[in-house]
């Protein structure tokens, strides 16, 4: 393994474990605090301002007009959709319940790339698009009935997410290759918060700030900063050098991050709403999903 192709699994891990915390961080100021919507027009808002000034002093990069469309598409599906659909999600279901969805990730990336890119599709790498999906369908519709936090409409939220999450994945790859990974996502972060405007922009100028304490702050400010900032900085530079299936292999790591924080908070900080969380069913869930990753990423062996 050459240090670059290190350097991007190093990328992944970091994301990945940014991510795997915020499913219960970003829940826990919503809607008490701050709407889905609102949430999402700052998180762009600032992220996007954050870009551009990194790419104006770093990279001034000009981006062809043929690909702008894609770009857009890409604004659209990897930051507006995506963080609708994610916060609104986290806020109606289970931190949990998310986590797991999201390992489906990989196998939506298969599919559209098998699609898009033509990437073969193996026997095996079948299975485990079934065992994988299996595992979702049924965390999904299992979500009114399980107690806790977890609901129906939250989890399909979150599914729609990764949906649009995977394929933003597939067609990002070829802008990756022709230019900078900043001016990328620069322009998608840009076109995504233009997307986004029309549903955020009420609900932030609603919003009562002088609600706002300490903590709601300190958790603003670290989905703007390490979430979206340092966590797509870390996936975009990982895309340079691997391919968008391991990129999306590493969500795997997130449900037992949030595994971990779940128990955290309803066993030592008495976080009551979080104590049915956790269920045999859902480990069976998660166990379902991580096995088709497993078999998606799985080499197959080469003839001597």
């Amino acid at each position: 393994m050459n240090n670059n192709i290190l350097k991007a699994h190093i990328a992944l891990l970091g994301a990945n474990l940014i991510y795997g915390v915020n499913y219960i961080i970003a829940k826990g100021i919503m809607p008490q605090k701050i709407g889905p919507s609102a949430f999402v027009f700052i998180r762009l808002i600032c992220a996007t301002s954050l870009f551009w000034i990194l790419k104006s002093v770093a990279f001034k990069e000009k981006i062809a007009k043929k690909d702008r469309p894609r770009l857009m598409l890409c604004g659209l599906l990897g930051a507006a959709a995506n963080q609708l659909l994610f916060f609104h999600g986290i806020n109606l279901t289970s931190p949990v319940d998310a986590s797991i969805i999201m390992t489906t990730t990989p196998v939506i990336v298969l599919v559209f790339s098998f699609f898009l890119l033509k990437e073969k599709i193996t026997p095996t790498k079948l299975l485990g698009i079934s065992i994988g999906s299996i595992g979702a369908i049924v965390l999904i519709v299992y979500g009114n009935n399980s107690g806790g936090t977890s609901s129906f409409l939250g989890n399909l939220f979150v599914i729609l997410n990764a949906t649009c999450y995977g394929l933003y994945l597939v067609i990002v790859k070829p802008l990756m290759k022709k230019y900078n990974a900043i001016t990328v996502i620069s322009w998608v972060f840009l076109f995504g918060f233009i997307f986004m405007l029309p549903f955020g922009i009420n609900d932030f100028l609603n919003t009562n700030f002088s609600a706002f304490d300490l903590n709601t702050y300190l958790v603003i400010g670290f989905v703007v900063l390490f979430t979206t900032f340092f966590a797509y900085l870390f996936n975009i530079y990982a895309l340079n050098y691997v391919s968008p299936s391991v990129n999306s292999s590493y969500i795997y790591l997130q449900p037992a991050i949030s595994f971990i924080m779940v128990s955290i908070y309803a066993n030592f900080l008495m976080q009551d709403q979080y104590k049915n969380d956790i269920n045999l069913i859902k480990v069976v869930c998660c166990l379902l999903v991580v096995i088709g990753v497993y078999l998606l990423s799985k080499q197959p062996k080469k003839l001597a």
